[in-house]
């Protein structure tokens, strides 16, 4: 009887005890598989995508509570050198955010509709308002030196990339039909082999090749995608069933991104020696774009005159018909970035107002000024030392005098185009010299023909890098 009795106990002790067991026991884990397509050799992405890798800062603001508490993350960072292979990921969902600029942003989202795999434009990376950044350049002893010149003649550029737009839009703006030119398509290494053996007569490119060629003594720059005043920007597209399941990591992922526009704004000589350390493009190339006055400005808002340009580029790849249908109105979603603005306590509105940039400040050292006027300033990048700021073309350069006398090295000498108004390497630059001869005025540009246009308007010399240099210290200043 005994025993008996004690037989249902034991039974409920028993089921008691399991679901005790399963009650502690840990919860199974789920891991989030995310692919991230970024370009890290296009300079203007890599606060989207190598900066945050290295430094840790996805996995920083990553969702760890509520639903995603024990959560693992298989992040899979996938490099390529252009949109395209991009797209193609995001298509077959091995990648679930990507970054790329704004002709494959369109055609991501045309393909992502078409074919029933959805993405959509979440945030920019950074921007130049006028078109700064895609280029063309030709062999540093080519006999061209404007666009006009090329009739004819083959050119090279990646096929679908936003220097492929660039260049479509420069002939459509200018009633030039495609057949302008013998236009194929090579990658920028490519072009870049094809290019120094002469076996092409032009290259195409995007960020950062169009100033990295001639800074290596490739090639010179001949057509500034500046001349189009068409924006440009590189953004970051989201597959949309990812974005609806997971909007915390898509906002996770923005705070991060913004988290890295500020690291490299607040140390720009540290930023770009280790973009330069991580993706093999020279510093001073890196800090030509974003470094002060840089070239492109880190801003993840989707402003209203970006969606314009997309519409307007878009006007270009369809009339070509090279582009499938596409509802940019249902593509561009900014409430992922609206929310991060929200979550880090900042101003979406305002930023949203903004085109500015930070600019070259401090106190010239050869002139005794201060730089008060950042779109007439140049720098100078001493080799184991600082980044010096001066107040004008002809101090800076005077600033390149002194500094060489005293048996210093330099690594690279910037200054900013007057009529673009984009930074550019000065060696590679144009110049009027313009005034008393014994006192000149040094007005540099990036293109021969701005310079020749000054030079017949005021009266004053058309001179190279070296002719700027011999001029600069009796320069006016």
């Amino acid at each position: 009887m005994r025993t008996a009795s004690l037989a249902p106990r034991v039974a409920g002790l028993a089921l008691l005890s399991a679901s005790l067991a399963f009650t502690v026991s840990p919860r199974a884990q789920t891991t989030i598989a995310l692919g991230i397509g970024t370009q890290n050799t296009t300079t203007n992405t890599v606060t989207g995508g190598i900066v945050l890798k290295e430094l840790g800062l996805l996995e920083k603001h990553l969702p760890k509570t509520g639903k995603y508490a024990g959560v693992k993350y298989n992040i899979s960072w996938q490099n390529a050198t252009s949109g395209p292979p991009i797209t193609n990921g995001m298509m077959a969902d091995n990648i679930q955010i990507g970054m790329m600029g704004d002709y494959p942003l369109l055609v991501n989202g045309a393909t992502g509709q078409a074919t029933g795999n959805e993405t959509q434009l979440v945030a920019v990376i950074a921007y130049n308002a006028v078109g700064g950044g895609n280029g063309i350049v030709v062999p540093k002893d080519s006999p061209y030196y404007e666009l006009g010149d090329l009739k004819g003649k083959t050119v090279s550029v990646p096929f679908g990339s936003a220097a492929h737009g660039m260049m479509l839009q420069a002939l459509q703006s200018r009633g030039l039909p495609a057949t302008f030119w013998n236009l194929v398509s090579q990658s920028p290494e490519v072009g870049s082999t094809n290019l120094q053996e002469k076996r092409i007569d032009a290259h195409g490119d995007f960020v950062p090749f169009a100033e990295l060629l001639p800074f290596r003594g490739i090639a010179r720059k001949i057509y500034d995608g500046a001349e189009t005043g068409q924006p440009t920007f590189h953004g970051v597209v989201v597959r949309k069933d990812f974005g609806e399941k997971y909007p915390e990591i898509v906002v996770a992922y923005i705070k991060a991104m913004m988290e890295a526009n500020e690291w490299l704004r607040k140390n720009p000589k540290e930023a770009a020696e280790k973009i330069a350390s991580w993706t093999r493009i020279d510093k001073e190339v890196a800090y030509i774009f974003l470094g002060p006055g840089g070239i492109h400005t880190l801003d993840p808002t989707i402003k209203p005159r970006w969606v314009e340009a997309l519409k307007a580029d878009y006007g270009v790849l369809k009339k070509l018909n090279m582009i499938k249908d596409l509802d940019i109105a249902a593509w561009v979603n900014d409430s992922y970035v609206r929310s991060a603005y929200q979550e880090s306590g900042l101003d979406y509105g305002a930023q949203l107002a903004s085109f500015s940039n930070y600019v070259v400040r401090g106190k010239d050292p050869v002139c005794g000024t201060a730089v008060s006027r950042p779109e007439e300033s140049g720098q100078i990048w001493v080799r184991g030392g600082d980044i010096l700021p001066f107040s004008s073309a002809a101090c800076t350069l005077a600033g390149v005098k002194q500094l060489t006398a005293e048996g210093k090295q330099l690594d690279a000498v910037y200054l900013v185009d007057r009529t673009l108004g984009i930074k550019v390497f000065a060696d590679a630059a144009f110049y009027t010299l313009g005034g008393d001869p014994k006192k000149p005025r040094i007005t540099p540009y990036l293109l021969k023909r701005d310079a020749e246009a000054d030079a017949g308007k005021n009266g004053g010399k058309l001179a190279g890098y070296a002719e700027a240099l011999a001029a600069a210290g009796s320069a006016e200043r």
